[in-house]
């Protein structure tokens, strides 16, 4: 479905200052937000996206120039960010980061909150303790995707006994102390009488079964300290802040039976020299002189892919003008395509200037 007009969401004019817009989104903020029982949340993230950009002046003058396309088709707050209502109101209403569950190392769903979405397992015993790592990689592996191996030192199942707790060749039984039901009955004394209630069995710790004999390897627990190396696939188009989720790759369960925590390895991407990005867009500078933005010229332009790129600049060009490479920029997460790369040019003045070209300058003025 094609994305609403940014003016029209927020119910004001092209030519609105920035004191109407941030009023009229104050109105729908109040109206829409998702905490208000006749609240509605799509259409308060689609307010908080227009208001993203148009209070933004550069976001503005592109989005005026080249549509939704000029500004990589979304607010750079993202999904969950609701950053515009924070700016106003002063609140913690956003901050939320983007999660990508990779699964058991493959690409997967993503989350909108941090320990959100998808809902963590069942009952039984509890898993094992998550963990969270961080990962540094460059500007053109968070565009284009890589594949990057971490060192971990965690808590893993006990290979000798494959977490069981249990010598090998050994089987498990069934707890003496709570005859298999993993709890005992404990009566309090209280000033209104006794109070009968079932705790955990300290002997088998809820399992209702113990180890005939204890592994000699980690006595009985099921984990066991060691080093690990994991492959990680980071997605093209990833963002700096990211956290991937990978399932059970976390620290072994404190006790027998239970399964692995969750690893979250916060991707960092590092600054380039040359580009910087918005959401789906790649912003970049070039410098012509003052006689070519005034006849016009062609540049060459450097792209992120690493091949210069031919672009025209019209005659007439004025400082900050933004041009668009279609189709250059960074690939759109979970869906096919690309953004674009904006190209502002910046129109050089010379400093210093010969006794004869300021005379055809002063010419040129005259005429």
């Amino acid at each position: 479905m094609a994305k609403r007009d940014y003016y029209e969401i927020l119910g004001v004019d092209k030519s609105a200052s920035q004191d109407e817009i941030k009023k009229a989104f104050r109105k729908l903020a109040v109206k829409l937000h998702p905490d208000r029982p006749e609240g509605d949340e799509e259409k308060f993230k689609e307010a908080n996206e227009a208001y993203e950009v148009l209070k933004d002046d550069a976001k503005r003058k592109r989005y005026d120039q080249f549509g939704h396309a000029g500004v990589g088709g979304a607010s750079s707050g993202g999904a969950g960010g609701f950053s515009g209502y924070e700016d106003i109101f002063g609140g913690a209403a956003g901050g939320q980061g983007v999660h990508v569950d990779l699964g058991d190392l493959g690409l997967g769903d993503i989350f909108g909150s941090f320990f959100g979405g998808g809902g963590r397992r069942g009952g039984g015993p509890r898993p094992g303790r998550d963990i969270q790592t961080k990962l540094d990689i460059s500007f053109e592996d968070a565009v284009f995707g890589v594949e990057k191996q971490i060192r971990l030192n965690l808590d893993d199942i006990c290979e000798h006994c494959k977490g069981k707790g249990a010598e090998p060749g050994h089987d498990l039984k069934k707890c003496p102390d709570c005859d298999g039901q993993g709890q005992q009955m404990r009566v309090t004394q209280t000033p209104f009488g006794g109070i009968q209630q079932a705790v955990v069995c300290p002997t088998c710790e809820g399992r209702g079964q113990v180890p005939e004999k204890k592994c000699t390897v980690c006595g009985g627990s099921g984990r066991q300290r060691r080093d690990q190396k994991l492959t990680i696939k980071i997605p093209a188009g990833i963002s700096d802040g990211a956290n991937i989720r990978l399932k059970e790759r976390g620290e072994a369960p404190q006790r027998p039976g239970g399964v692995k925590g969750d690893l979250y390895v916060q991707v960092n991407v590092k600054a380039h020299k040359q580009f910087t990005r918005e959401g789906e867009l790649i912003l970049s500078d070039e410098t012509v002189s003052m006689v070519d933005a005034a006849l016009g010229t062609e540049i060459n332009v450097q792209t992120v892919d690493g091949e210069p790129q031919l672009l025209k600049i019209p005659s007439g060009t004025q400082s900050g003008e933004d041009f668009r490479l279609k189709g250059y920029g960074v690939p759109r997460l979970g869906r096919k395509g690309r953004g674009d790369h904006i190209v502002r040019v910046i129109v050089e003045t010379p400093k210093k200037l010969s006794r004869k070209q300021k005379q055809l300058l002063n010419d040129f003025k005259q005429l």
